[in-house]
C-alpha cells in the first residue's frame, strides 16, 4: 500500500486488524485480516468525544477510499463522528481469503469486523451498491446498537416480473463474466466511467490501486457471481431476509441517490422508501451511479445526523411543517366538495367542464351532474384496477373533459395525482416522471409513446379504447373508457360525493415546477392544503360558484371545478402559452359567456397582438368579461393596458406566487399605477426598483431575510421593514407540504420555523406593499454593490423598440460585470454586441434605477422557459454573455 496515491487520505486512518472468523465459509479459528480508513485515533489525540459512529461499506468494484468525505468531515471538531470504512475481504487492500463469500457470509464477517472493533453504538450504517445490502444485514442483526442507516444508490429487492440491469446481465453472461470482472479490469473501468463529471486521473488510479493483478480481482467476479437473480440463487434467502426485514426497522434512515444510475435506476429507490417509508430522500439530479464521487454527500450526511440522530428529529424543519395544524377533518371540505352539491342542486344541468374545437365551436360537455357521475364511475373502475390510497397516478391528458375526470376521481381515491406538463419539454418531463416513479400513468396517444420508448415506469392507462395490437405495442392494460364502464357496475367503492375522503393531511398531489430556474421540482400537496388554495382563491378573487372561467393556463383549469365555476380551455397548445390568440380567447369566453379569465403573461401578449382579427361576436364576449388574472411572471404596464382595452369592464390582477404557493400577493392594474406614481414621485419610501405585486392574500404572510454582501440571505430572522431587500419568505395554509425526494432542498426552504424560503427578493414599501426584485440565484456581485436584476430590466424594457430586457453578471463573485442583454423588436438577425447607440440608450435607462451596465449585448430571441414563456434564464445568459466578453463566437444563447 502506498497512502501517498491515494488524494484526500490522511495516512493515519489507514490501518489492518486481525479478525476472528465465524462465517460458515471459513474453517473454525480462522482469523482474517482486515483493512480499514478509521479517524477514531485521531479524533482520541485531538481530545473529541465522537457523537457515534458512522461505519461505512462500499460495493463493488471499489473500495473504503469511496468515503474519504465523510472520514474528513468526522474529524471535524465542530461534528465529531468516528467514521470507520471497511475493505471488505477479498476486497479493497484486506485479506485475499481464497474463498467464495456470499451475502450471508458478507454480513458475518462484518460482525466479526465490528466485535473485534468493540463498537457499542450508537451506530449508523452507510452503504452504497452491494454494500448497502451488506451494511442493512449488519444494522437487524445488531439493532440494539443502532441509531441510523444511510443509504446509496442499492438495492435489496428485483421486482418480480422485472430483469437485473442490462450492464449486470452483460457482467453475469458465462462468455463475459471471468474475463469481464476478474481477467481483465474491465468491469473496473466501466464503473469508474460511471462518475460525472469523469473522475480525476489520480482518483481514478487510487480507485484501480488495490486490484493491479486478475488474483487480486477475484472477489470483484465473486461479488457480481453472487447477485441473487432468481430464487434459485444460493444467497436470495438471504437478500430476501434484508428486504423483509427493512419494514420493522424504525430508526432514522436517509437516502441520497444518484438518478443517472445504469444500474440502480429510481425504481429500486422506489422500492426502498416503500420498506422504509419514514425515510428522508434526495435526489442529486445529474448525478449517479459513484454518488459519493458526483456530489459531496458529507454536509448532508452531517446535517442530517445533527437533526434525525443527535437531535430530536422533531426539531427538523419539513418535520415541524408535516404536523397537522388543525385536528384531522376540522373545518375540512375536500377539494371535490361542490361536486356533489352542484350536481344535486338546481345547477345539476348546466355545464361544468366544457372543451372546444380549433374552430372555434363546441366539442365536447358535461353538466355538473355528469361531471360528478364520471368521476364516481372513474373512481370506482380505478379502485378495481388497483389504484390505491397513496398510489401515484401520473396524468398526461390535454385540459378538458378527461383530465378533469381522472383528477377528481384520483383525488376522492385517496391516490397521489402526478402533474409534469409538456411544457417541461421531452428531458424534462421525462426527469420528471422518472423522479416521481409513478405507480400509473393516464395518458393520450402521445405520453404513452414516450413512456414505452423513454421506459417511463408505471402500469399505462389510455386515455381511448385502443385496437388491441396497438395496446401491446404502447403497453397499455385499460383505458379510462373501459375503467368508467367497470366502474357502473355494482361496487362495494363508495359514491358519497367524498363524504369518505382521504385522511386530510395524507398527499394528495405532487406538482411540478416550471423548470426556469434549474431541474423541475416534484411540490408535494396533501388534500388540506390543496382545498386551502382553492378557499384562497375564492376569498382573494371572490370567485363563487356560478361564474364561468377560461383557463389560459392549464393547472388553473384543474381549480375551476373545485371552485364551483364552469370551465373552458381555449384553443391552443397548452404547452406553448404564447399560441393563445385573442380570437381563440374570445371563442372560448363567447362559449361560456365568461365572467373570469387566467392567461400568463406570454398568452397576455399573443393575444394582444392578434386582437385584429376578433369578430364583434368575440369583442362583445371579451366586453363582458368582470376579472382577469395573470400570473407566472411580471406583466408589463404597458401590455396591462392593451389588456384592459381588450376586455374594458374587468379587472385586471397579477397576482404573485409560485408552484410551492399559489397565491402569495395580489395586485390590481389601478394598485400597480399607483404604485409606480409613488415610485415616480419618490414620495413614499421604497417604492421602485422592482415590481410591485401587493400585499398578502387572504390567510398569508409574508416577511423578508436580509440580504448579506455576497448575495446571500444567511440570516434567520425574519423582517417586515420598509426598504430592505432580502429573500421573501412566505406562510400560509396552501403553502406546499414538502418538495418530493429533496431532503436537503427542503430542509433549506423550510430552515424558518413556519416560512416557506421562497427562492425570490424583493422588498416593503412604505405602505406595506411587496416590491420583487429578482432570484436569489441571479443577484449579481459588482465591486461594492450588490445588484438585483428586475428594476434595471424593467427600465430598460420601457425603451421603444425593446421587447425583454435580462440583467446578469459576468465574472468571479464580487467582482462581476454587470451585462444587459435585451431581445429588440424588430429582432436582430445575429447575437453578439449591441450598436453604439442601442447600448448608450440602454445604459441610461438601467441608470435610472441605480444600475450601471459594463456591457450591452443582443439576441434575436430571449431564452425563456417552456411553460410560462416569460421567464428568462438568466443562468444559461450569464454564460453565454460570458464566453461571448471573453472573444467567443456568439452563436445562439
Amino acid at each position: 500500500m502506498v497512502i501517498a496515491d491515494w488524494p484526500g487520505v490522511d495516512a493515519r486512518w489507514s490501518r489492518e486488524i486481525d479478525v476472528p472468523s465465524t462465517a460458515a465459509v471459513d474453517a473454525p479459528g480462522a482469523v482474517r485480516r482486515w483493512h480499514v480508513l478509521d479517524n477514531g485515533a485521531e479524533l482520541t489525540r485531538s481530545g473529541l468525544a465522537p457523537a457515534g459512529t458512522l461505519l461505512c461499506v462500499h460495493g463493488n468494484p471499489t473500495w473504503s477510499y469511496l468515503w474519504r468525505s465523510l472520514l474528513a468531515a468526522g474529524s471535524n471538531p465542530a461534528h465529531p463522528w468516528r467514521v470507520v470504512a471497511v475493505d471488505q475481504l477479498d476486497m479493497g487492500f484486506s485479506e485475499r481469503t481464497g474463498t467464495f463469500r456470499r451475502l450471508a457470509d458478507r454480513i458475518q464477517d462484518l460482525g466479526d469486523l465490528t466485535d473485534a472493533l468493540a463498537l457499542d453504538g450508537p451506530v449508523v450504517t452507510v452503504g452504497h451498491d452491494w454494500g448497502g445490502v451488506v451494511s442493512l444485514g449488519w444494522a437487524l442483526a445488531h439493532q440494539d446498537q443502532l441509531a441510523g442507516v444511510v443509504l446509496t444508490n442499492t438495492a435489496v429487492h428485483q421486482p418480480a416480473g422485472s430483469p437485473i440491469p442490462p450492464a449486470l446481465r452483460l457482467a453475469l453472461h458465462p462468455a463475459v463474466h471471468t474475463w469481464g470482472t476478474t481477467t481483465s479490469d474491465a468491469f473496473l473501468r466501466v464503473t469508474h466511467s460511471l462518475a460525472h463529471p469523469p473522475l480525476p486521473a489520480d482518483v481514478r488510479n487510487a480507485y484501480m490501486a488495490p486490484y493491479r493483478t486478475a488474483s487480486r480481482r477475484e472477489g470483484v467476479g465473486n461479488f457480481v457471481a453472487d447477485i441473487p437473480v432468481d430464487a434459485s440463487h444460493p444467497s436470495f434467502a438471504a437478500l430476501s431476509g434484508v428486504a423483509e426485514g427493512l419494514r420493522s426497522l424504525d430508526v432514522p434512515a436517509l437516502m441520497l441517490w444518484g438518478p443517472r444510475d445504469p444500474i440502480f435506476s429510481d425504481r429500486y429507490l422506489k422500492d426502498l422508501i416503500g420498506r422504509l417509508p419514514h425515510a428522508d430522500v434526495h435526489r442529486y439530479e445529474g448525478a449517479g451511479h459513484l454518488l459519493a464521487e458526483d456530489r459531496d454527500i458529507a454536509p448532508a450526511v452531517f446535517d442530517w445526523l445533527a437533526g434525525r440522530v443527535t437531535g430530536s428529529g422533531e426539531d427538523s424543519p419539513a418535520v415541524r411543517r408535516s404536523m397537522p395544524q388543525v385536528p384531522a377533518g376540522e373545518g375540512f371540505r375536500p377539494l371535490w366538495s361542490l361536486l356533489a352539491e352542484l350536481a344535486a342542486g338546481p345547477s345539476q344541468g348546466e355545464p361544468a367542464v366544457v372543451e372546444m374545437k380549433a374552430d372555434g365551436t363546441v366539442a365536447r360537455s358535461l353538466t355538473w351532474q355528469q361531471l360528478d357521475n364520471a368521476v364516481g364511475r372513474l373512481a370506482a373502475g380505478l379502485d378495481r384496477a388497483g389504484v390505491r390510497p397513496g398510489s401515484r397516478v401520473s396524468l398526461m391528458v390535454p385540459p378538458g373533459v378527461d383530465l378533469t375526470v381522472a383528477l377528481y376521481a384520483c383525488l376522492r381515491l385517496g391516490a397521489v395525482v402526478v402533474v409534469a406538463d409538456a411544457g417541461l419539454g421531452t428531458r424534462g418531463l421525462s426527469r420528471a416522471v422518472k423522479g416521481a416513479t409513478p405507480d400509473f400513468l393516464i395518458g393520450i396517444d402521445k405520453a404513452l409513446a414516450a413512456a414505452r420508448v423513454l421506459g417511463w415506469p408505471a402500469r399505462r392507462i389510455s386515455v381511448r379504447d385502443l385496437p388491441a395490437a396497438r395496446r401491446r405495442i404502447l403497453g397499455v392494460e385499460t383505458s379510462l373508457a373501459a375503467l368508467a364502464r367497470e366502474g357502473s357496475r355494482p361496487t362495494a367503492w363508495p359514491n358519497d360525493g367524498g363524504a369518505s375522503h382521504p385522511d386530510p393531511d395524507s398527499p394528495a398531489a405532487v406538482l411540478f415546477t416550471s423548470g426556469s430556474t434549474g431541474p423541475a421540482k416534484g411540490v408535494v400537496y396533501t388534500h388540506r392544503q390543496l382545498a386551502a388554495m382553492r378557499d384562497t382563491v375564492a376569498e382573494t378573487f371572490g370567485i363563487h360558484p356560478g361564474q364561468r372561467l377560461v383557463a389560459g393556463f392549464a393547472p388553473f383549469a384543474l381549480l375551476g371545478p373545485a371552485l364551483g365555476t364552469v370551465s373552458v380551455t381555449p384553443a391552443m397548445d397548452v404547452t406553448a402559452p404564447r399560441t393563445l390568440t385573442a380570437r381563440a380567447l374570445a371563442d372560448a369566453a363567447a362559449a361560456i359567456d365568461a365572467t373570469v379569465v387566467f392567461a400568463s403573461p406570454a398568452a397576455l401578449r399573443n393575444v394582444a397582438a392578434t386582437s385584429g382579427g376578433l369578430t364583434a361576436e368575440g369583442t362583445a364576449a371579451l366586453k363582458r368579461v368582470e376579472l382577469l388574472l395573470s400570473a407566472g411572471a411580471p406583466v408589463p404596464e404597458p401590455l396591462l393596458a392593451e389588456v384592459q382595452r381588450l376586455l374594458p369592464g374587468a379587472s385586471l390582477h397579477t397576482p404573485y406566487g409560485m408552484t410551492e404557493a399559489l397565491p402569495v400577493t395580489d395586485i390590481s392594474l389601478e394598485q400597480i399605477l399607483a404604485a409606480s406614481a409613488d415610485a415616480e414621485s419618490g414620495a413614499k419610501p421604497g417604492t421602485g426598483n422592482g415590481v410591485c405585486v401587493g400585499r398578502p392574500v387572504h390567510g398569508a404572510r409574508v416577511a423578508l431575510i436580509p440580504l448579506a454582501a455576497d448575495g446571500t440571505a444567511p440570516g434567520s430572522l425574519p423582517v417586515t421593514e420598509a426598504g430592505i431587500t432580502g429573500e421573501i419568505l412566505v406562510s400560509a395554509p396552501h403553502v406546499k407540504e414538502a418538495y418530493d425526494r429533496l431532503w436537503l432542498t427542503e430542509e433549506a426552504s423550510a430552515a424558518e420555523s413556519g416560512w416557506h424560503r421562497t427562492g425570490d427578493v424583493g422588498h416593503f414599501d412604505a405602505d406595506g406593499r411587496l416590491w420583487v426584485e429578482g432570484r436569489i440565484a441571479h443577484v449579481i456581485t459588482a465591486p461594492g454593490a450588490v445588484v438585483t436584476p428586475v428594476g434595471a430590466e424593467q427600465a430598460i424594457e420601457r425603451l421603444a423598440g425593446i421587447r425583454m430586457a435580462a440583467i446578469v453578471g459576468v465574472g468571479p463573485a464580487g467582482t462581476q460585470a454587470v451585462t444587459a442583454v435585451v431581445e429588440t423588436v424588430p429582432p436582430v438577425r445575429k447575437a453578439g454586441p449591441a450598436g453604439v447607440d442601442l447600448a448608450g440608450k440602454v445604459r441610461e435607462a438601467a441608470r435610472t434605477a441605480g444600475v450601471s451596465v459594463a456591457a450591452v449585448l443582443v439576441v434575436p430571441a430571449q431564452p425563456t422557459d417552456i411553460r410560462h414563456n416569460a421567464k428568462i434564464d438568466r443562468t444559461r445568459l450569464s454564460r453565454w454573455a460570458s464566453s461571448v466578453l471573453a472573444g467567443g463566437r456568439p452563436g445562439t444563447p
